[in-house]
C-alpha cells in the first residue's frame, strides 16, 4: 500500500460509475448499474469515496437527518484491495462525519458482523425490518 495514492473524499459529483459498478461487481453484488449508482449516492447525503491513484476502489455511503438519526449502507471495498484495512477507514471517515447524530444505525452483511463490533457498533433490541426480496428476507429477518 506504500506506493498508490490512497484518498478517500466526499465528492460524488464526478465520480466514475463504471469503476463504482465494478467495485461491486467483485464482491458479488451485481444488480447495481450506473443508474441505479447514481441515484442511490444522489440520495446519500454522507459519502465515503476512496481513490487509489485516481481509481475507486472502495466507497460507503450514509443517510441522516443531521441529529437525530444515521443509516450507513454498502461499505465494499474492490476485492483486490481487500484486507488492507480500508473499510475501517470509510467506517471512520462516515463516522466522523456523523459524530453529532444522536443514531447511526447499519445492517451488516452475513459474517461481517466481528468487523462492525470492533468499531463500537452494538446489536438492536428492537430493530426491525422488511425485505421485498424473499431470499434477503429469509437471511436477515427472524
Amino acid at each position: 500500500m506504500q506506493d498508490m495514492n490512497i484518498q478517500i473524499h466526499d465528492d460524488f459529483s464526478n465520480a466514475n460509475l463504471n469503476e463504482m459498478k465494478e467495485v461491486y461487481g467483485s464482491v458479488g453484488w451485481t444488480k447495481q448499474t450506473n443508474e441505479i449508482i447514481k441515484q442511490v449516492f444522489g440520495a446519500s447525503n454522507v459519502i465515503a469515496l476512496v481513490t487509489v491513484n485516481g481509481r475507486i476502489i472502495a466507497f460507503g455511503r450514509a443517510i441522516s437527518d443531521g441529529v437525530f438519526n444515521a443509516a450507513i449502507y454498502d461499505i465494499v471495498v474492490h476485492r483486490d484491495f481487500q484486507g488492507q484495512g480500508i473499510a475501517k477507514k470509510i467506517m471512520e471517515f462516515l463516522l466522523d462525519k456523523l459524530s453529532n447524530v444522536s443514531c447511526v444505525h447499519l445492517i451488516s452483511t452475513t459474517g461481517n458482523e466481528a468487523f462492525y463490533r470492533k468499531l463500537g457498533l452494538k446489536r438492536l433490541n428492537t430493530g426491525m425490518a422488511r425485505y421485498l426480496n424473499p431470499i434477503l428476507s429469509d437471511e436477515y429477518l427472524d
